[in-house]
C-alpha cells in the first residue's frame, strides 16, 4: 500500500484532537489580522492558508468589547454587525479541511483607540498611560463582565462556524496584565501567582460552560516577557500549571508589544536564531499534563518543526509569517516538495506594511494580499509570447518564473556568472541566510523550468536583443551604488558597501559608514558582529528605515547591542587617511526619534569633528541603470522596465511589480 504522507515529516502530519475537534496535522496558522480590508480580500487571504494544508487558520484581532480596542479596525464582537462576513470567512476556511479559529482579546490598559473615543482607561491595576491618562484599577464587577464578554464572543464565533477560539493572554494585553508581576491587587484577582492566573482560568472555564466542554479553547501566553522587570519562564510555568486542563491548547509565545526592545522577540527578527522561542514551550511542556502545548516564532525550517513534535518539545507548531511567505508549506512538506518552500526571511516588511497601510504583503511572495487579483487574472494568456528578460536579480528572476508559469517562452540573460543580482553580495551574511536560500530557490526553480532558457555571462546589447527577436523585453538591469562627491572619496581606504560584503577582509578595525539607511545600518551590524568598531554618519537628523519601520526597530536594537556609534544630522565634508571630517548641521530629529544615541542633542553639536577610522564605506543609495535599459526600448514590440532600473526601492517592489506585469503578458 502506498504511503501518502511524506514519512520524513510523519510527526508533523499526525492528527491531533483538541476537545472533540480533530485537526488534520500539527501545523497551525497563528493569528494574523487583515481586518481593515474589504471582506472579499479577507476571505481570500484566510482561505489561501487553508487551501495550502494548514490544520487550523486563525483570524486575528477580534475584540470582545467596545472599550477594549488598542487601534481602529478590530473585528467587532460586541454586536453582530460583522456576522455575515465572519460566517463567509469561516466557511471559506472550513471547506478546505482546515478548522477556522478566531483570536479574541481585550487590550485592557492598552486600549488606546477606545480611550481616544472617550472611554476611561482601566487595567488590572492602576497607573498612567504613555499619553498621560490615569488608568483605574478594575472593580470586580467589571472583571466579571469582561469574563462574560470573552464567553459571549466565543459563543458568537462558534455560531459563525469557528471550530476553536484563541484567547489572547500574552504580549501585554488584558489577560497578561493580570499575569504580570505588577498585579499586586489585594483581592482574589492579584497578588499571589494563583490569584494572578485566576482571570485567565475563569475566562477558559466560562467559555467551556457556554460553548460546551468539547469546544476547544486555545490560550496564548508569553512564556517569558524577556525584558528587564518582566517575568521569566518560571512565571510562565506557573501560569501554564494553573491553566492546565482549563485550556485545551496552551500557545506559548514570548515578549510584549508594549516594550520596544522585545517586540522583535515576540515577532522574531532576522537577527535571532530559528525557533528562538521554542525553549519556553519546551520547558512549560514538562510541567503540563492535561493541555497540549503549541510553540510559535521563527519557524520555517521543516526539519526543526518535525524535531519539535517528534521530541515532544511541543504538540503543535504555529506559523504566521511562514504561511504568509508560503501558504503551501504544509502541502509541500506532505508531498515531498520541501525543496520548493519559500522560507520567510523575517524582514518584517509584512508587519510594517500592515501597520502603515492596513494590508499584508510579503517581500518574496507577490500573491499574498492579492488573492482576488490572482483569481480573476488566472486564465491562460490569449497569446503565448517569446519573452526576453534582461537581468537576473530579484525582479528578473520573478519575471522569468511568472512568465514561464503562464506558458510563455522565456530567455533570461544575466551579465554575471550567477543569478541573484546585487543582493548576491549579502547571501553569506549570517542574518541574511534566508535571503540566500530564496536566491537559491529561485535559481533552482528557473533551472528546472522547461519554458526558461538561461544565458549567464551575457550582456544584452541592442544588437543581441534584435537577434533574439523577442515579442517582449523585460528590462531588469538594476542599479549601481552612488559614489558621493566628497573630497577623498577615491582614497585607498574607501569602498562601497557591496565591495565590503563581497570581501569583508578589506576593512580595518575602525569603520566609518556613510549613510544611515537600511543598507548602512545592516552593514554596520554585520561588521560589528566580527568585532569591528563602527560609526554611522547620516546627513539627515534620523536614520532611514526605508518604510520598513519594524526592521528599523530590529536594527536599532542590534545597533545598541553592539555599541555602534551613530551621528545623525552630520554631513561628511572630507575623507582622509585618518577617517572622515563631519560637519554638524544642528537639524533636530522629528518627534519619536528612535535611532542613534538616546541622549543625542543636535543643538549641542556644532562645527566639525574628525571621526577616526581605518576604513570608510559609503552606502548612500543607488542610481538606476535606466539609460542602459532605455537602449532596449525599440528592440521588441513590447518593453517593460522592472525593479531598480526604474527607481531603487526594495525587494517587495521588485518582485511585486515583476510578478503582476508578467501575469498581464499575452492578454493582447
Amino acid at each position: 500500500m502506498k504511503t501518502m504522507n511524506n514519512q520524513k515529516f510523519k510527526h508533523l502530519f499526525e492528527p491531533i484532537i483538541l476537545g472533540k475537534q480533530v485537526f488534520r496535522n500539527r501545523i497551525f496558522n497563528s493569528p494574523t489580522g487583515v481586518t481593515e480590508q474589504p471582506i472579499q480580500d479577507s476571505m481570500n487571504y484566510y482561505e489561501r492558508k487553508a487551501l495550502g494544508g494548514a490544520a487550523s487558520v486563525c483570524i486575528g484581532d477580534a475584540c470582545t468589547s467596545l472599550d477594549g480596542m488598542s487601534r481602529p479596525g478590530h473585528i467587532n464582537l460586541w454586536d453582530e454587525t460583522s456576522k455575515l462576513n465572519l460566517i463567509d470567512i469561516a466557511y471559506a476556511i472550513n471547506r478546505h479541511g482546515a478548522v477556522a479559529s478566531m483570536e479574541i482579546l481585550h487590550s485592557g490598559n492598552c486600549s488606546y483607540h477606545s480611550y481616544s473615543k472617550g472611554f476611561q482607561p482601566y487595567g488590572a491595576v492602576g497607573g498612567m498611560t504613555p499619553f498621560g491618562q490615569e488608568i483605574l484599577e478594575m472593580p470586580e464587577e467589571m472583571i466579571l463582565r469582561y469574563i462574560d464578554d470573552f464567553a459571549r464572543s466565543a459563543a458568537y464565533a462558534k455560531k459563525c462556524g469557528y471550530g476553536m477560539v484563541t484567547v489572547h493572554g500574552g504580549h501585554g494585553w488584558l489577560i497578561s496584565q493580570f499575569f504580570s508581576k505588577e498585579n499586586m491587587r489585594k483581592d482574589k484577582w492579584g497578588g499571589t501567582p494563583e490569584n494572578r492566573a485566576r482571570f485567565a482560568v475563569a475566562v477558559c472555564d466560562r467559555i467551556h460552560q457556554v460553548c460546551g466542554s468539547g469546544y476547544p479553547v486555545e490560550i496564548r501566553i508569553s512564556g517569558s516577557e524577556v525584558f528587564d522587570g518582566g517575568y521569566g519562564v518560571e512565571t510562565g510555568i506557573e501560569q501554564a500549571k494553573f491553566l492546565d486542563g482549563h485550556a485545551d491548547l496552551i500557545h506559548v509565545s514570548a515578549g510584549s508589544h508594549e516594550v520596544n526592545e522585545v517586540f522583535t522577540v515576540t515577532h522574531p527578527s532576522m537577527f535571532l536564531e530559528d525557533g528562538v522561542n521554542v525553549k519556553y514551550a519546551a520547558e512549560i511542556k514538562k510541567h503540563v499534563k492535561n493541555s497540549a502545548i503549541a510553540t510559535v516564532g521563527a519557524l520555517s525550517e521543516p526539519e526543526l518543526m518535525e524535531e519539535i513534535i517528534a521530541s515532544g518539545r511541543a504538540d503543535v507548531v504555529e506559523l504566521a509569517r511562514g504561511l504568509i511567505c508560503d501558504p503551501d508549506l504544509p502541502i509541500k512538506l506532505q508531498t515531498g516538495k520541501e525543496d520548493e518552500i519559500n522560507k520567510c526571511m523575517r524582514c518584517l516588511y509584512c508587519f510594517s506594511h500592515r501597520m502603515q497601510k492596513e494590508k499584508i504583503v510579503c517581500a518574496i511572495n507577490p500573491e499574498i494580499g492579492n488573492e482576488e487579483e490572482i483569481k480573476y487574472n488566472n486564465d491562460p494568456p490569449r497569446i503565448q509570447k517569446r519573452v526576453l528578460v534582461v537581468g537576473g536579480g530579484m525582479a528578473g528572476m520573478e519575471a522569468a518564473l511568472t512568465s514561464a508559469d503562464r506558458g510563455h517562452q522565456v530567455i533570461l540573460c544575466e551579465k554575471n556568472s550567477k543569478l541573484g543580482g546585487v543582493l548576491l553580495c549579502e547571501e553569506k551574511v549570517s542574518f541574511k541566510e534566508k535571503l540566500g536560500q530564496y536566491i537559491e530557490l529561485q535559481t533552482r526553480l528557473i533551472s528546472r523550468h522547461p519554458n526558461i532558457e538561461v544565458q549567464l555571462n551575457t550582456e544584452v546589447t541592442p544588437v543581441l536583443a534584435e537577434e533574439i527577436a523577442a515579442d517582449v523585453i523585460m528590462a531588469a538591469l538594476g542599479a549601481r551604488p552612488i559614489k558621493p562627491k566628497i573630497p577623498g572619496i577615491d582614497g585607498k581606504n574607501v569602498f562601497s558597501a557591496e565591495e565590503i560584503y563581497l570581501d569583508p577582509a578589506k576593512v580595518g578595525n575602525k569603520v566609518i559608514i556613510l549613510g544611515g539607511g537600511l543598507v548602512g545600518m545592516e552593514l554596520s551590524v554585520f561588521l560589528a558582529m566580527s568585532g569591528r568598531q563602527c560609526t554611522i554618519i547620516e546627513m539627515m537628523p534620523e536614520l532611514n528605515d526605508g518604510g520598513n519601520n519594524l526592521q528599523g526597530l530590529a536594527l536599532s536594537i542590534e545597533i545598541d547591542k553592539y555599541g555602534i556609534q551613530v551621528s545623525p544630522a552630520t554631513k561628511a565634508v572630507e575623507i582622509n587617511e585618518k577617517g572622515v571630517v563631519g560637519s554638524f548641521t544642528g537639524e533636530k530629529p522629528p518627534e519619536g526619534f528612535r535611532f542613534g544615541l538616546p541622549n543625542y542633542k543636535p543643538e549641542s553639536q556644532t562645527g566639525t569633528k574628525l571621526f577616526e577610522g581605518d576604513t570608510v564605506v559609503y552606502a548612500v543609495g543607488q542610481k538606476p541603470l535606466w539609460e542602459e535599459a532605455r537602449k532596449l526600448l525599440d528592440c521588441a514590440p513590447e518593453f517593460h522596465p522592472l525593479g531598480d532600473c526604474m527607481a531603487p526601492k526594495n525587494i517587495w517592489n521588485a518582485t511585486n511589480t515583476a510578478h503582476f506585469v508578467s501575469r498581464d503578458l499575452g492578454r493582447y
